[in-house]
């Protein structure tokens, strides 16, 4: 990691960073990161679009361990896309203990969208998984790491294990990965495992271990990072809580502001020093996405900036382009905001939502919206006062959630983030009624003034723009 990317192009939401805009990013030269999350939904979901240029079955030609694809094309392609009004055909939930249909779709959907983001140019391409979604990382990780993926980025948890679980991966070696599930003993095996060896049937494609950041808002756990797990953290990305998406809740407890959002204070500011003294590169994410801040983050010792917001409203982003459209102009008129909501991620994580109405952000879309849990990336495994293994999501319908044992005060607010993120990309589930899942679209504070990327009389903006702004003031 001698030559370091200034920009770090962030992994939003789902299929937001996709291939696309990985690729324009890393073209550039600077490092473009795919989002790692529900890429078997979006694989099996874009497939049954039709895949009109072609691009998907392109990739899976490529897919090196044999008699792995055909099954994939033959369930979920439909050639000329599906119905507008037809719904999608459901891939399975996660589970601790996947069936091979699941993990296949799991490592082809890692590799199709990090071969696609590699495609043409030799520039380095990173992942992004959250670590709080557990149950696909391990054949995540292998289908990315199949595709040459050079970055991995984690974050929303503690992925201590991350670094020599890569390890093990790059040496062909069987993996596991200890689950979150609620009143587990030992007895009850609470492992993930994938053997590479097992899955490609002693085939084993060469494949080397990629660079390993850690997302983190603390410099406590980057030191216990950086010190105490068995293989080696690469670097960091120093997350202030401006950033969009899922935020670290605040340290110190003070409840909320009075437009009810979680309150941070001094001991959620990092400490660059130990940063430094960790010999680790970093970089700094949050409100960083001016000139001058990639500047002031270079003088503090930084390798650069992680960027996502300005990322997401420009032409290459997945983000669908009326939305897009919206939310850039509202920044123009002064009137884009976000919410910062304690209670709308099922993971218990302060959650960024931009205020747009008919979207899941209003109280009347929310209320209206029927309960239902049919992608499950954000599930709780939980062992019951039986012994039997379960999984809940706060997000499900009430009365699912308080049966499965599960508070009821849990509930409140809850919003169905695996639907709305993928009707933000335009996959969006069509539901019984006939209508679409609603969008929820999540930025960083940024989001206010994101259209001073456009020019005048323009509608829209390259990732290209958003490095040249960005790359502006280094260097005088």
């Amino acid at each position: 990691m001698n030559d370091h990317p200034v920009i770090i192009q962030g992994g939003m939401g789902v299929a937001v960073s996709d291939w696309r805009l990985a690729r324009a990013v890393s073209t550039e030269g600077q490092l473009g990161v795919v989002s790692g999350t529900a890429l078997d939904a979006v694989l099996v979901r874009r497939l049954q679009l039709g895949d009109t240029d072609g691009s998907l079955r392109r990739a899976m030609a490529a897919f090196p361990i044999p008699g792995v694809v055909e099954d994939i094309l033959d369930r979920y392609f439909v050639p000329g896309g599906k119905a507008p009004d037809a719904r999608f055909k459901q891939k399975p939930m996660g589970k601790l203990h996947p069936s091979r249909r699941l993990e296949d779709l799991l490592v082809v959907g890692n590799f199709v969208e990090v071969w696609l983001a590699k495609e043409g140019h030799d520039h380095p391409v990173g992942i992004n998984f959250l670590e709080k979604i557990q149950a696909p990382t391990l054949p995540s990780l292998y289908g990315a790491m199949l595709a040459g993926v050079d970055y991995v980025l984690i974050g929303a948890g503690i992925p201590r294990a991350i670094p020599g679980i890569l390890d093990r991966l790059a040496a062909g070696q069987p993996v596991e990965l200890k689950a979150d599930v609620k009143k587990a003993t030992p007895e009850d095996d609470p492992f993930l495992r994938f053997d590479p060896a097992t899955y490609s049937n002693g085939l084993l494609p060469g494949i080397e271990r990629p660079h390993f950041l850690a997302i983190v808002s603390s410099h406590v756990l980057a030191t216990m990072l950086a010190r105490k797990v068995e293989s080696r953290v690469d670097g960091f990305i120093i997350e202030a809580p401006t950033a969009g998406g899922h935020n670290a809740p605040p340290r110190r407890k003070e409840g909320l502001s009075e437009r009810g959002e979680p309150i941070y204070g001094e001991k959620d500011i990092p400490d660059l020093a130990v940063f430094r003294d960790l010999g680790r590169p970093f970089w700094m994410a949050g409100s960083y996405a001016r000139p001058e801040q990639v500047k002031k983050a270079l003088a503090e010792g930084a390798a650069g900036v992680q960027v996502g917001t300005l990322f997401a409203y420009c032409d290459e982003s997945g983000l669908d382009p009326a939305v897009k459209i919206r939310v850039l102009e509202e920044s123009r008129g002064g009137t884009a905001r976000v919410f910062t909501d304690p209670v709308a991620s099922p993971t218990g994580f302060p959650f960024k939502v931009v205020q747009l109405s008919g979207t899941l952000s209003g109280e009347d879309v929310y209320a209206e919206r029927t309960r239902i849990c049919d992608l499950g990336y954000l599930r709780t495994a939980y062992v019951d006062d039986d012994g039997k293994k379960g999984w809940r999501c706060p997000a499900e319908p009430v009365d699912d959630y308080v049966r499965k044992g599960g508070d009821i005060a849990d509930t409140v607010g809850r919003k169905c983030l695996c639907n709305a993120l993928m009707a933000n990309v335009g996959l969006g589930q069509i539901k019984r009624d006939g209508t679409e899942e609603p969008v929820l679209v999540t930025s960083g504070d940024d989001v206010a003034d994101v259209a001073r990327l456009l020019p005048d009389g323009q509608t829209g903006y390259s990732a290209r723009d958003v490095i040249d702004y960005l790359l502006g003031g280094v260097g005088t």
